[in-house]
């Protein structure tokens, strides 16, 4: 029994490892707002188009944004069910 939990510890370890090293990106508005986000849901970065910023609003790329990284944030889940699920087959 304890075999297996230090077993599943490592596995956590790893696939975090891998999950760190797993990208993710979500646009919206054509590629004018970009998010960028590891699959363990951590933002690595944020390009906004600088035409675009001069001319929106600040209600325009507030909710731009909010809607970029719930995507990337969703797709970032996704990512980690499937690796989840895959090593869970493995153990079984």
């Amino acid at each position: 029994m304890f075999d297996k939990l230090m077993q599943a510890q490592q596995m956590a370890g790893e696939i975090k490892k891998r999950l760190d090293n797993i990208s993710v990106v979500a646009e919206v508005e054509g590629g004018k707002i970009k998010i960028s986000s590891t699959a363990n849901k951590r933002i690595t970065s944020v390009s906004i188009d600088p035409q675009f910023l001069a001319s929106a609003d600040a209600e325009e790329l507030e909710d731009l944004l909010l809607t970029a990284m719930n995507k990337v944030l969703e797709q970032a889940d996704n990512v980690h069910q499937t690796e989840m699920q895959a090593v869970m087959r493995n153990m079984m």
